[in-house]
């Protein structure tokens, strides 16, 4: 097993979704096909304006030759091993390249950092993901924060790691921590559903990170599987009480018992206030797959 940088843009001519498949040609096979059972590194290249360097890992499940494409193959993604990076990694650090390897023998940067697929040691793996795990601040700022006791705040958990392939495994606490900075950082700390704004006297949001499609049902750890949601709506959304449609229309199920109280939290555009860019919001995949399995229609 080994890993590998998977390049990937937004805009990208291939069949690509990252938190299921990453497409590429028979000249890169060997490469992706010794990451197979092992973690790979997501990156778009950031001479594109909005772009984001290194932003997620994902576990390579098989190669499969591509049905529809010749002489092109597609990496299938594990189900549920996806994890986006709260905060992208640059491929500049500030004590050299993230990917040390591509250096050359004059300082220079290395041909290889055009390759769609490319190789990723162990130590520049460990590093790129430190980098992008690594805890952050997740409250507000507020002015009068040593006047209110800090109640809400959570738990500090160190970002610890080893040199080892049970890297991502292991880190499950930090995952969901970065989830939720994913998500809150994408819904601009606000409830998706009631347009709810909410920060307790800590400067944290009161607003909670919710999941599409559920961990347990191998639902990704990306922005696109994810909501902003007051507790609340998360406990009518988790249990099927609530769902959006492809357009992002808010779904009240015939089961609720107070309709016109449920009406009184959903904001007044009836839709889903979402993120500000279109790569953050809610993925059609998951949407689709929580109306047939978890909405009381």
């Amino acid at each position: 097993m080994a890993h590998c940088v998977f390049i990937h843009r937004a805009d990208s001519i291939y069949d690509d979704s990252p938190t299921i498949q990453y497409q590429f040609p028979k000249q890169y096979f060997g490469r992706a096909q010794a990451c197979v059972g092992d973690w790979i590194i997501y990156y778009e290249p950031t001479k594109v304006r909005g772009t984001r360097g290194y932003y997620a890992v994902a576990k390579v499940q098989q190669i499969v030759p591509d049905p529809s494409s010749k002489d092109m193959y597609l990496a299938l993604i594990e189900p549920g091993e996806y994890c986006e990076f709260p905060e992208p990694v640059p491929f500049m650090l500030e004590d050299g390249l993230a990917e040390t390897e591509l250096k050359n023998s004059k300082g220079g940067i290395s041909g290889r950092r055009q390759s769609a697929v490319r190789a990723l040691s162990e130590q520049d793996f460990v590093r790129i993901y430190a980098h992008g795990m690594q805890e952050r601040q997740i409250t507000l700022p507020r002015l009068d924060i040593n006047d209110y006791p800090m109640a809400f705040e959570e738990e500090h958990v160190p970002f610890i790691y080893e040199q080892d392939r049970s890297i991502v495994n292991s880190t499950i606490i930090a995952r969901n921590k970065s989830f939720r900075r994913l998500i809150l950082r994408a819904y601009n700390s606000r409830c998706a559903i009631t347009g709810l704004k909410l920060i307790n006297g800590g400067g944290r949001a009161e607003v909670e990170a919710a999941h599409i499609k559920p961990v347990e049902e191998k639902g990704p750890d990306s922005v696109g599987n994810g909501l902003a949601l007051s507790g609340t709506v998360h406990w009518m959304f988790d249990r099927g009480l609530l769902s959006l449609s492809d357009e992002l229309e808010i779904i009240v199920s015939r089961h609720v018992n107070d309709r016109d109280g449920i009406a009184t939290l959903i904001n007044s555009t009836g839709r889903l206030i979402g993120p500000d860019s279109p790569r953050d919001r809610p993925h059609p995949a998951f949407l689709s797959w929580h109306r047939e399995f978890r909405f009381k229609a």
